[in-house]
């Protein structure tokens, strides 16, 4: 955990790369994508934890359309700042099986956890997954998996705010932040 003085000091040094008009305009845009895609499907919307409670929190808010609510909680990064073994902490409490889900998470970095986390849902029974990722970071080659729903792209930098943490902190900020200036 970073102490209030280090955390204040990264965000003063940080670049904004995202602003909250654009944070709020993006999650408008997916509402309007998911519910012309999934709206008379009835989906169980799984956030995956901690990252996406933010970007969940906004995006449901504007679905005007039933929905089941469920979580599961994954991890390759702990608050290191670069992916390791992805451990399943926990699995989703409502049966999945025959149902068509959405996975909504944060950022679509590298791909690995996003598509390990869909294959493991469609291997325990789902009838269709499709996942909404607030940003993907462009990384200049190809990902294991391309997300249905995507916010914003965002440069490959060390990225925090809503929703996405720098060694903890910041997920609370309605913008996005890159540590450092480039």
């Amino acid at each position: 955990m970073l102490r209030a003085e280090e955390a204040i000091r990264i965000l003063e040094e940080a670049e904004e790369v995202c602003t909250a008009s654009e944070v709020n305009a993006a999650v408008a845009r997916i509402a309007l994508e998911v519910t012309a895609q999934l709206g008379m499907r009835q989906p169980l919307v799984l956030v995956v934890m901690s990252g996406a409670v933010v970007f969940a929190g906004q995006l449901l808010s504007q679905l005007p359309f039933p929905l089941e609510l469920d979580y599961l909680h994954v991890s390759r990064y702990g608050h290191d700042n670069a992916g390791g073994v992805l451990r399943w902490l926990e699995e989703p409490h409502m049966d999945i099986a025959g149902r068509t889900l959405l996975v909504v998470d944060d950022i679509l970095d590298e791909g690995i956890t996003l598509e390990a986390i869909r294959n493991h849902l469609l291997e325990q029974g789902a009838a269709a997954c499709y996942t909404a990722v607030f940003a993907e970071k462009n990384l200049g080659r190809k990902k294991p998996i391309v997300a249905d729903f995507v916010g914003v792209t965002l440069p490959n930098r060390y990225l925090f705010g809503f929703g996405m943490d720098v060694s903890g902190a910041w997920r609370n900020l309605p913008a996005v932040y890159a540590v450092g200036r480039p």
